[in-house]
């Protein structure tokens, strides 16, 4: 078996510890050649689509690759930003925000990364960008706040995949949800205030959350509940009553039935019944991509208005926000318990080195 190649070990090297933050990921462009070959490494994760290999691949390559990569390009083409895709230019924006955070708390001690389970920076991208820096130590923060199979679990995948790979594998720790942390919801409650000190209380708050089959959840997939808990811990910080929210899934795929409500129904069953004011928040997505600005904002808010609402808003997600940026730099400050007293100084990386030197080491 080879190993990936990494640059010689230098023991006189000051070691860092390396925090890797990850999204799922988004083609590089709103076409439908950009979108075929990012469709076929997102379709063919078997976290993704659980499924059996051989029928699944039958149906990709002969019927969803001949199809969706064209209807989702003109999806993408309705979002799509100046600078980029939402996702990448949102989560370049955060990985800037937190690196300038940490770095005013622990300085050099910790170095930062961004990467996309599927897509360009890849994971291994970004490990290998932090081993470059001098990371001896590997924190994984997949940006998902409920934890799924689908995407925390298929995060870590890719990294056990990488680290497979390397002859010397770092120390880490991985963050696999935070859906019930106090700043997580904090920071969602004060979002949403916001929100409403501008624009007004609605009628009701819609909080959607993305779907997932519900064999899922019968086979143990831990998201639903954590939607839920997010959902309630949210709505008691906001001190709304039950018959002020409404809890639904939206971005269903197949003809499977997936977690409900959906979201879609809920909306026009909302309009139908009476509601004419609704705002909808996503406290699933970390940063706004197509799933809120596409699903929610433009077809969501289509659904509602076409059903005879009259005033629909979206709340965008929690993206670069100060408030969202602190939190995960407190998240990150607290899994790194432990290993930032392990730093050495300098003067024990000379002594070190020196040692090393003295029984043969080049570095």
């Amino acid at each position: 078996m080879g190993y990936t190649n990494q640059a010689d070990f230098d023991h006189g090297r000051l070691l860092k510890t390396g925090v890797l933050i990850t999204n799922l990921g988004t083609p590089e462009a709103p076409t439908a050649k950009a979108l075929r070959p990012w469709l076929r490494e997102f379709l063919s994760d078997p976290r993704v689509v659980e499924i059996p290999r051989l029928p699944w691949w039958l149906i990709l390559n002969g019927i969803v690759l001949l199809t969706r990569p064209a209807r989702s390009a003109k999806a993408y083409r309705s979002i799509w930003m100046e600078q980029g895709s939402p996702l990448a230019v949102h989560t370049r924006h955060q990985f800037e925000a937190l690196q300038r955070q940490l770095h005013g708390r622990h300085g050099e001690q910790v170095a930062l990364q961004y990467a996309f389970r599927h897509g360009r920076p890849s994971i291994t991208q970004g490990i290998q960008a932090l081993v470059d820096a001098g990371a001896g130590r590997l924190l994984l923060l997949p940006l998902y706040p409920q934890y799924s199979a689908s995407t925390g679990g298929s995060s870590f995948d890719a990294l056990a995949a990488d680290l497979r790979k390397r002859r010397h594998v770092p120390d880490v720790r991985v963050i696999t949800h935070y859906h019930d942390h106090p700043g997580y919801i904090e920071s969602l409650a004060e979002s949403i205030r916001s929100h409403q000190r501008q624009h007004g209380v609605p009628e009701k708050l819609v909080m959607s959350f993305h779907g997932l089959p519900r064999r899922n959840l019968e086979q143990g997939d831990p998201y639903y509940c954590e939607c839920r808990k997010t959902a309630r811990l949210l709505a008691e910080h906001l001190g709304l009553q039950p018959d002020q929210y409404v809890v639904a899934f939206q971005s269903r795929f197949g003809a499977a039935q997936w977690l409900q409500p959906y979201t879609s129904t809920t909306l026009r069953e909302l309009a139908e019944g009476g509601s004419r004011f609704v705002q909808v928040v996503c406290p699933g997505f970390s940063v706004d991509c197509l799933e809120t600005l596409e699903e929610i904002a433009i077809a969501g808010r289509r659904q509602f208005l076409d059903a005879g609402g009259e005033v629909f808003q979206y709340i965008p997600a929690l993206n670069a926000a100060d408030a969202h940026i602190s939190f995960l730099a407190d998240l990150v400050t607290e899994n790194l318990q432990g290993w930032l007293q392990q730093q050495q100084q300098p003067e024990e990386q000379a002594t070190r080195q020196q040692r090393a030197r003295d029984q043969g080491a080049r570095r």
